[in-house]
C-alpha cells in the first residue's frame, strides 16, 4: 500500500482535505507586539483588524526544513507545494527538507513543487493533485504531470491597500500611498518568474472588477477553474462570480476566504483569483 502525501505551507488556503492525507506548515507574520502564526487556531478577522490599525513595521517569516519535516510525517511519497519562490524562501527550505528526508529514509521520495504564486493557485494544484493521486499514477509520472500542469494556471489579483507590502519592504510607501487614494484599486498578476506585477490602476472597485476580467480572458481562462479567495469582501467575491459567469460561461468557480498569510497580504477588501488558462 502506497502511503502519499500532500503537503504545502499555509499560503495555499488549505488546512484539511477529505480523501488524501494533507499537512499544512505554517507561515508567521511579526510585529514588535506579537506573532500571528498561520494555522487552524489564527483567528484571521482578529489579525486583520488588527492591522488596519498597526503602525510598525511588520515581516512575515517561511516554514524551515524541519517545519516541512513535521508536515511530511513518515509518508512514502509526498507531493509539496510551495508559495514562489519570488517572494519567499519557503520553497527553498522545502528543497533542503527533501534532501534530508530522502538521506533519511530509503526509497521515500519527495517531489517539491515551486507554485510561482500564491493562495488560490496552489489550490488548484493541490486540487491536480488529489486527482492524479486518485487515479493510482507512479510518483514520477505525477511530478511530470503536476510540472505540465502548473504552466496551465495562473493568478490575477485586486488589493484596495498595499499598506502591508509596504511595512514588510515589498514596495515602496510612496507606491503603497496610491492604492487606496480617491479608491484607487491595484489590479495585477503573478509574473511568469513568480512575482507580483501591478497591471491597473482602477478607481473604484467596480472598474477593478473589469480589469481582472480584462486580465482573466488575456491571460487564457476560457472555460477552466476559477478558485476565489477573499479577504473580507464576499459582496466583491459574487459579483466577480457573477462577471465570470457571463464572460466565460463554462467555467467552474468557487469562492472561499483568505486565511492569515494571504489576509496580510491582500488585507481587507482584497481579492486573489487562482484560474486554469484552458
Amino acid at each position: 500500500m502506497r502511503r502519499i502525501k500532500i503537503v504545502a505551507d499555509s499560503s495555499a488556503n488549505v488546512l484539511a482535505l477529505e480523501k488524501i492525507p494533507f499537512a499544512a506548515a505554517p507561515l508567521k507574520i511579526n510585529t514588535a507586539e506579537g506573532e500571528f502564526v498561520d494555522d487552524c487556531n489564527l483567528n484571521v478577522e482578529e489579525m486583520v483588524n488588527f492591522f488596519d490599525s498597526y503602525k510598525g513595521r511588520s515581516k512575515t517569516s517561511c516554514p524551515n526544513p524541519g517545519d516541512w519535516l513535521e508536515a511530511f510525517g513518515d509518508a512514502d511519497e509526498i507531493f509539496c507545494v510551495a508559495i514562489t519562490s519570488g517572494l519567499s524562501g519557503s520553497y527553498n527550505a522545502a528543497c533542503i527538507a527533501k534532501e534530508m528526508y530522502e538521506a533519511e529514509n530509503e526509497g521515500k521520495q519527495v517531489c517539491v513543487i515551486d507554485s510561482l504564486s500564491a493562495g488560490p493557485e496552489l489550490a488548484l494544484i493541490i486540487e491536480k493533485l488529489e486527482q492524479y493521486i486518485e487515479e493510482d499514477l507512479p510518483f514520477g509520472e505525477i511530478c511530470r504531470k503536476i510540472t505540465a500542469y502548473q504552466q496551465q494556471t495562473g493568478l490575477v489579483f485586486m488589493l484596495e491597500s498595499l499598506k502591508n507590502f509596504a511595512a514588510n519592504g515589498r514596495v515602496s510607501p510612496a507606491v503603497a500611498k496610491i492604492a487606496g487614494v480617491l479608491g484607487i484599486r491595484i489590479v495585477g498578476k503573478a509574473s511568469a518568474q513568480g512575482t507580483l506585477e501591478p497591471t491597473n490602476k482602477s478607481r473604484g472597485e467596480a472598474k477593478a472588477l473589469d480589469a481582472l476580467i480584462s486580465n482573466l480572458a488575456k491571460e487564457g481562462l476560457r472555460k477552466g477553474k476559477v478558485r476565489i479567495a477573499h479577504c473580507f469582501n464576499e459582496a466583491a467575491a459574487k459579483a466577480l462570480t457573477d462577471k465570470i459567469h457571463t464572460a466565460f460561461p463554462q467555467a467552474e468557480v468557487k469562492v472561499s476566504k483568505c486565511l492569515g498569510l494571504c489576509s496580510y497580504y491582500a488585507e481587507k477588501g482584497g481579492m486573489l483569483v487562482g484560474f486554469e488558462k484552458i
